[in-house]
């Protein structure tokens, strides 16, 4: 389990093509420091784990379901990702319950900058969008976000410097894809709940 609060940026050491599957390394400092075989560690809001360590990266398999279902793939040597250790006991939750499992993958659509914030909005997958709800969380490259806006095919975000300048979200561009997350809560809410509600129309069947 992760909270959404990014640690540091990592950068793609090599990527080895497995044809079904990548080996990704990543160059870190921060998430290294009590890493070991086994860990988990979130790469833009994907949770992986530690198959191989040294001083200054690691190593982990990205199968095909991950490449298919998150924007990991393609990704580059050099491309910069956000990194996040799984909580322990004594960790505060500074941002809200994030398992490191993608929902899907939006597009950011556009960028409005204003002199102390910057608002970003992202594409929804429209089987999202009833988990989305104003001042409602979300994860958008492992990043917590406080929803400002919540639409059935996007929703917006504002970010503050200390997003802009320690996550990848001061750099991506309209065009970029983004790893989403639902809250869990909110999920879990509508499975206890399904037997009492209405039914949804097929086209909004997952």
């Amino acid at each position: 389990m992760f909270t959404g609060i990014v640690e540091e940026l990592g950068t793609v050491a090599a990527v080895e093509d497995q044809g079904d599957a990548i080996r990704l390394t990543i160059r870190a400092e921060a998430v290294l420091a009590d890493a070991g075989l086994g860990d988990s560690i979130a790469v833009n809001g994907c949770c992986l784990t530690v198959a191989e360590r040294d001083q200054d990266t690691w190593t982990a398999d990205v199968m095909q379901e991950t490449l298919d279902k998150t924007s990991l793939r393609g990704v580059r040597p050099g491309d910069r990702v956000n990194l996040e250790r799984a909580v322990t006991a004594a960790t505060r939750l500074g941002g809200h319950i994030v398992q490191g499992h993608v929902d899907g993958v939006g597009e950011v659509l556009r960028r409005e900058p204003s002199e102390h914030w910057e608002l970003v909005e992202v594409s929804l997958p429209p089987e999202l969008a009833r988990y989305l709800v104003d001042k409602g969380s979300i994860t958008v490259d492992g990043v917590s976000l406080t929803v400002v806006e919540a639409g059935e095919r996007s929703f917006t975000v504002s970010l503050i410097p200390e997003t802009l300048a320690r996550t990848t979200l001061g750099v991506r561009q309209a065009g970029d894809r983004v790893n989403l997350e639902a809250d869990v809560i909110a999920k879990h809410v509508e499975k206890l709940l399904a037997g009492h509600l209405p039914a949804r129309p097929a086209a909004e069947e997952d």
